[in-house]
């Protein structure tokens, strides 16, 4: 595994980057590398709501057909589900020699959604990192760990330019690792769906329920279950799991070796088998777009369903007792609009 932690800046520098898209992500890339003088411009389709925001933020704003015509990179970071049509509608005749189409998630090109001329370099930096994160760790003087990788090399240069590129965003303060976009797409969508959110979301909802079914107070089961889980995570980010076990009671610890292994046991295990296995056949891709496509019922009704939890309306009530807790939660950016807009939008 090969581990950049400087770059060619001037690589970058000497390009004019059409940064499409303004959610969670774009505004990150697009902020950061204006600041990293870049000659940068975001691309937007007409009436969104997050031109005025841009331009107020110093940045120039065309359309997405124009942007992706100026910019010799295009830098292509709107939703996964909506990546298909407006590459075909606005991107793909402007995929000329010498232009180089990056992508912050390898979706679409993995699963052959969009499938590039040859003369053009495809590459992707993905920062390991919600975009706010990426945008507030360069503000002060760090970075994010980025994923760089390449699917076409017209140029003979697409990791360099990948990796400056990467550079520009902040990346390389954390390091930027050389990786594929079968890689990419297919851990991080394991991640997602059996850790970071759907395994890390079924287990707080199904450890809250059992206490309050077994009849503790709702506030209790609360900061049980899922108030003090930051603090877990806190000792795994900052040193692993040794670390976490030797930050804890012996007591705690016992519990952890004994009854973890219960609670993710081999039928467990089985189940994140076929998890991976539908993510690397282009199973959920599919499930995915279809889903989509048929305007989103599956997701809306989860959405819905989620707010009305008992674990939600206490915590609402409880982190409004917390002041501390206001602050910079990534709303500045559009990205809950958006992802309502994406998915509540018809095909």
């Amino acid at each position: 595994m090969k581990v950049h932690y400087d770059a060619d800046s001037s690589i970058i520098q000497d390009k004019q980057v059409a940064v499409i898209g303004y959610g969670s992500q774009g505004h990150a890339h697009a902020l950061n590398l204006h600041d990293s003088d870049v000659d940068v411009a975001v691309g937007l389709r007409d009436g969104s709501s997050s031109r005025e925001k841009a331009e107020q933020q110093g940045l120039t704003v065309m359309g997405i057909s124009e942007a992706a015509e100026w910019g010799n990179v295009v830098m292509f970071l709107i939703p996964d589900q909506h990546q298909k049509d407006v590459y075909e509608e606005h991107l793909a005749d402007n995929m000329t020699p010498g232009t180089a189409l990056g992508f912050g998630h390898g979706f679409n090109i993995h699963y052959d959604r969009i499938e590039p001329p040859e003369v053009v370099d495809v590459f992707m930096v993905a920062p390991k990192s919600p975009g706010h994160l990426v945008r507030r760790t360069y503000t002060e003087g760090s970075g994010v760990p980025c994923l760089a990788a390449v699917a076409q090399d017209a140029s003979g240069g697409a990791m360099k330019l990948a990796v400056s590129y990467a550079d520009a965003i902040g990346g390389t303060h954390a390091g930027v690792i050389e990786t594929t976009f079968k890689d990419e797409t297919e851990t991080d969508l394991f991640g997602e769906q059996a850790v970071l959110c759907g395994g890390s979301q079924a287990l707080i909802q199904a450890s809250f329920e059992t206490l309050v079914d077994a009849g503790y107070p709702p506030e209790l089961a609360y900061f049980e279950c899922m108030h003090e889980l930051k603090l877990i995570v806190d000792l795994y980010f900052e040193g692993g799991l040794e670390y976490m076990n030797y930050s804890i009671s012996d007591t705690a610890e016992y519990g952890n070796y004994t009854r973890g292994p219960r609670v993710i046991d081999d039928d467990v295990r089985e189940e994140m088998q076929d998890i991976l296995a539908e993510i690397q056949s282009g199973e959920f891709a599919d499930e995915w777009i279809e889903e989509y496509e048929n305007g989103a019922p599956n997701l809306l009704e989860a959405r819905e369903n989620l707010k009305e939890h008992q674990i939600e309306q206490v915590g609402r009530k409880l982190r409004g007792m917390m002041p501390w807790l206001d602050g910079d939660d990534g709303s500045e950016d559009g990205e809950a609009a958006d992802a309502e807009e994406a998915a509540t939008e018809s095909a």
